[in-house]
């Protein structure tokens, strides 16, 4: 298999003039700079100097391209009438279609038909929303490519099909909305700041709805969906009740990640972390952003014991001491045994902290061997608190700062208060170093934070029955994840499953529909205690609500207070009800008993827990359905030199400026236009300069969606290099040019009696049908069985190679150029198979293509000759192998093969004797196996079309004439070709006399430097590399001199007896 960072045009060789490995002392005196400048080992090194350079010529002007415009009115068919351009123009081949398509409904799905449809003969898959907070990327554009290519291909195969285009509302990236204002949502307030989110919304939607469009999408927009429509709202605020009043969502005070930045809870899995090694310093978010904060450190000082002056010395990574309530120390440990029941100090306050006794937490091998004990800022000591009964103090605030608990710190935003906590502990003689720490530190995936850990009211779904039903599907194979190794990533998550935090402290997304209930005229209650829980309600609408809560409360409705909660839902909840509240939940009947449960979920690996697994959670637990049977799990797109795609190192592409291509300059001002810091801007510019130097070429959705497919038959990420896909628009070029050149031989006053659906069954029936028909028809057969299973598996990489292969090698290189002489003979019926044969190769091999890539393959189609029975290759069937099985024939492709290696075997002869382009040269193909003999005599002509030779015979058991260069094929088969009258042999053995007796005295020379006795002592190893290099190259010039003087000597020879 070809390397997948190649395109399949292009093997990649070793260069002959690659440079040798230094040695290490080389590598070493490079690195000095005192290695010399060594010359290129440039093999006609000795050959006669050239004459200097001729002074260049003025270069004619370009004439400017003319600038396309699309005149076709919006949703009506292209006008093809007027003759095909000379070449390939994605923005006109691509313009059009798109509204065409949407306008005739090629893209809905039959209703009566998706009711009776079997389970083989349905495809319904609903799009991974994107947020609705900016544009798409690359990654979006992998998805779209993957999805429309499976769409496309069941609806040709005449599957009922229906894919649903979506938008998700994002909650916690509408936080960026006031960020160029410098406002917070706050300074609008919570009315205000929605309508201007639901203006953003629109904006953006809008957008990302015109870029679908441009990539291809053939998605119903007539469902598109957005996650906060009435639809989506209904089915949230459905399950949310339903998951409530079953005991699954609760409300706990517990520990949860919080985000300073963003203000709000997030989610374990939004949890990235960094492993740090030693002491390193980072910048923090909300702080200075000229300062850098250490991290990866241990830092040491001490507690006073009460009534001494012993010191007991804590070690702590974070700032958090100001909130400590306990010391703790091992049971069994000696040092402090006299310190059991004992207390310290608080430095700062006074606060008397008791020392406890801690098996469990306290690893007197590490440190001191005494910890200090924050409840409410860490995970361990929170577990540590509540075993002790400990106090829980919070000592920062929501956006990060020292709160009053801090005392003398309050105000100071967290990270800056350790740097003065420090310095007061110097002062008291508390401080005692630091040393370096191997950490795990969490930063919020999101904002780029430091996740800290906070005790705070939340909302949780209890997750481990639904985890155990998940794994259950997936051990079952009712639930199918590919790639099959993702399955590990599956099975850890899950047996190691959380509690799911759900509630955002957001003013975007659906409010939680949960209210605090209190009775008229009663004392305050406080909604936030634990024990105050019981009074929490759920209701569809406010009234539902009062209605559970008066009968609990055993008093009169109207006598109940409710406050909902001011928190939204994790935007993944709302998310994990698409599959099925797109089509109607919790309504069980129509839509919903149509097409649910779905068929395929295809994402990016990247948010198989974030989504996937909270859609089969969701699924399984509110439908009593799996939401599809299978996950495909696409790769991560990243740049070629593997790097996260990430604004601030300029390496984000927007699908359209491949589309449509893009210019450096518009590139550079995108990013002063955008939100990125100025430090970050200018580092963007350099990646974006030398990456893109001339900019982004223009490729066409086409060849980005291709170029992206290909790049799914390697394993793990993809290292994306534009210049790939720029190899991908030449293919299109190709097709281009191969169709309009088919067409100048295919068009005809009876096109549509000689051209049309039912040739595929009589092709082979015709009068006269040559091996290299037989060829092409078996090769488009093939092409057919390896495009349908490679789409059944999901081999993409396996797909783009087949159909690349077959238009590229098997069509244009061979098929077509063997065609060329028969479409200007006078045989009439080898002229009426062969223009049959390509009519099918283009007209099926466009089908083929078509799922990939839908516009060129839509432009061309409609352009072919004859009669077709559906308007749009949109709705034309797929071909299927079964339908040709006729045509497979392993005998004429093994023909084929053998007759284009004896073409090779030709063109290296002329190549090797230098012969002319004009010229033709008899040859004789020489055998001892007759059966042999009659399979090359049946393709003497292709051989003679494609190797530009003139009359060929095929020999059995006889010797060709004197005067023949020969190549040996193999044991049965040799080619002679006849140099007589073609090559002055005398003047070729003259010019190759002289090359040589100027290469021998170098050779020579450089043999007696090397044979002297002290060379290997004396002479420096760089040297002796440059010279065995030398050596080398002079001795196979040698070698190639003195063959081709023998071969041309006996040439010469044959030549005087004849």
């Amino acid at each position: 298999m070809a390397d997948s960072n190649d395109t399949p045009a292009q093997a990649t060789v070793p260069g002959d003039g690659e440079p040798k490995q230094l040695s290490k002392k080389m590598q070493k005196k490079a690195e000095k700079g005192k290695l010399k400048e060594v010359k290129e080992k440039d093999p006609n090194r000795w050959a006669p100097k050239e004459k200097k350079a001729e002074k260049p010529k003025p270069v004619k002007e370009v004439a400017v391209e003319e600038v396309y415009v699309n005149i076709t009115p919006e949703g009506q068919k292209k006008d093809l009438t007027a003759p095909m351009a000379a070449g390939y123009q994605p923005v006109a081949v691509e313009s059009a279609w798109q509204a065409w398509w949407e306008k005739e409904g090629f893209f809905k799905c039959d209703d009566d038909k998706i009711k009776t449809a079997s389970k083989d003969k349905r495809f319904v898959m609903v799009i991974p929303p994107p947020n609705v907070t900016g544009s798409l990327h690359l990654g979006h554009a992998l998805t779209v490519a993957v999805q429309d290519t499976l769409t496309r291909w069941h609806r040709m195969l005449g599957h009922a099909t229906l894919w649903v285009p979506g938008t998700d509302h994002a909650g916690i990236a509408t936080q960026r909305l006031m960020k160029d204002e410098g406002k917070s949502r706050h300074d609008l307030g919570r009315g205000p700041f929605l309508d201007r989110v639901w203006e953003w919304k629109n904006d953006y939607e809008t957008r990302i709805h015109h870029q679908f469009r441009k990539v291809g999408c053939s998605v119903d927009w007539d469902r598109a969906y957005f996650s906060m429509d009435d639809k989506c709202t209904r089915a949230t605020m459905k399950a949310f009740n339903q998951l409530f009043d079953e005991g699954l969502i609760y409300r706990a005070t517990r520990m949860i990640n919080w985000s300073c930045k963003l203000k709000t809870a997030i989610s374990d899995i939004e949890v990235d972390y960094i492993e740090l090694e030693k002491r390193t310093k980072l910048a923090v978010p909300g702080h200075n952003p000229a300062f850098k904060y250490e991290f990866g450190v241990l830092t040491s000082f001490g507690y006073v014991v009460e009534d001494s002056t012993e010191q007991l010395i804590v070690a702590t990574t974070r700032y958090t001491m100001l909130g400590d309530s306990a010391v703790a120390i091992h049971p069994n440990d000696p040092r402090y045994t006299h310190l059991h029941g004992k207390f310290v100090v608080h430095p700062f306050n006074g606060r008397r902290i008791p020392i406890i006794l801690d098996a469990e937490l306290v690893d007197m091998a590490f440190g001191t061997g005494a910890v200090k004990i924050t409840p409410a800022h860490d995970p361990n000591d929170y577990e540590c608190g509540k075993r002790h009964g400990l106090e829980f103090i919070t000592v920062i605030d929501d956006d990060g700062k020292i709160n009053p608990n801090g005392g003398e710190f309050a105000g100071m935003m967290r990270y800056d208060a350790r740097v003065a906590v420090e310095k007061a502990l110097t002062a008291k003689g508390l401080f005692h170093g630091k040393v370096d720490n191997k950490m795990r530190l969490g930063i919020c995936s999101r904002s780029g934070d430091i996740v800290e850990p906070l005790v705070k009211p939340q909302w949780f779904v209890n997750c481990e029955q639904m985890a155990q039903d998940a794994m259950a599907a997936v051990r079952s194979k009712e639930l199918t994840i590919l790639p099959e190794h993702h399955e590990k990533t599956w099975f850890r998550w899950l047996e190691n499953i959380r509690d799911w935090c759900i509630s955002r402290q957001l003013w975007w997304g659906h409010r939680i529909p949960a209210y605090f209930a209190t009775i008229e005229g009663e004392p305050f209650v406080d909604p936030n205690a634990e024990t105050n829980n019981h009074r929490w309600f759920a209701g569809l609408t406010e009234e539902d609500a009062r209605e559970k809560a008066a009968a609990k409360l055993q008093v009169d409705p109207s006598k109940v207070l409710l406050k909902q909660d001011e928190d939204v839902l994790d935007t993944w909840v709302s998310a994990g009800l698409f599959p099925f509240a797109v089509f109607g939940w919790p309504d069980s009947d129509g839509e919903f008993k149509d097409f649910y449960p779905t068929d395929l979920l295809e994402t990016g690996y990247d948010i198989l827990f974030f989504w996937v697994v909270r859609m089969v959670f969701m699924g399984q637990k509110l439908t009593g359905k799996l939401p599809f049977h299978t996950v495909y799990l696409h790769s991560i797109v990243r740049d070629k030199y593997g790097r996260k795609m990430s604004k601030s190192l300029g390496n984000v592409v927007d699908p359209l400026e491949v589309i449509r291509g893009c210019s450096l300059e518009t590139l550079l001002e995108k990013l002063d236009s955008g939100n990125l810091p100025e430090k970050e801007v200018e580092k963007a510019k350099k990646g974006q300069t030398a990456d893109f130097p001339n900019g982004i070429p223009e490729c066409g959705a086409d060849a980005l969606r291709f170029g992206l497919l290909a790049y799914q038959q390697q394993v793990g990420d993809i290292n994306l290099d534009i210049q790939r896909l720029v190899g991908y628009r030449n293919f299109c070029n190709k097709l281009w040019n191969a169709t309009r050149f088919a067409m100048s031989h295919l068009e005809s006053d009876d096109a549509a009696s000689r051209f049309h659906d039912g040739i595929a069954a009589t092709v082979l029936s015709n009068p006269v049908v040559n091996a290299r028909d037989r060829f092409i028809l078996s090769r488009l057969h093939a092409t057919i069985a390896t495009a349908n299973a490679a789409l059944a598996s999901y081999s993409f990489g396996e797909l783009t190679t087949a159909l690349y292969n077959f238009w590229l090698y098997d069509v244009c290189d061979v098929y077509l150029e063997l065609v060329k002489p028969v479409m200007s003979g006078s045989d009439v019926e080898a002229k009426k198979t062969a223009q049959q044969t390509l009519y099918l190769c283009l007209e099926m091999g466009l089908r083929l293509l078509h799922p990939i890539m839908p516009f060129v393959t839509e432009e061309l189609w409609q352009r072919l000759p004859g009669s077709r029975a559906h308007r749009s290759i949109v709705i034309a069937a797929y071909p299927e192998a079964h339908h040709h099985a006729a045509w497979a024939n392993a005998e004429a492709e093994a023909s084929m093969e053998q007759i284009k290696e004896i073409i090779h075997a030709g063109r290296s002869l002329r190549a090797e004797y230098g012969l002319a382009n004009s010229a033709r040269p008899t040859c004789f193909l020489t055998t001892d196996d007759a059966a042999l003999q009659r399979v090359v005599e049946g393709q003497v002509e292709d051989f003679c079309t494609l190797s530009k030779a003139g009359e060929t015979k095929v020999l059995l058991n006889a010797a060709p004439p004197a005067g023949c260069a020969i190549h040996v094929l193999n044991d049965k088969l040799q080619l002679h070709i006849l140099l007589s009258g073609l090559v002055d042999f005398a003047n070729e053995i003259s010019k190759l006399d002289k090359k040589l007796q100027k290469l021998l005295p170098s050779l020579t020379a450089l043999e007696k430097k090397r044979a002297k006795d002290d060379y290997t002592t004396k002479v420096p190893e760089a040297v002796r590399e440059a010279d065995d290099a030398k050596w080398d190259a002079l001795t196979k010039e040698k070698n190639a001199i003195t063959s081709a003087i023998a071969a041309f000597t006996k040439c010469q020879e044959a030549d005087m007896k004849a």
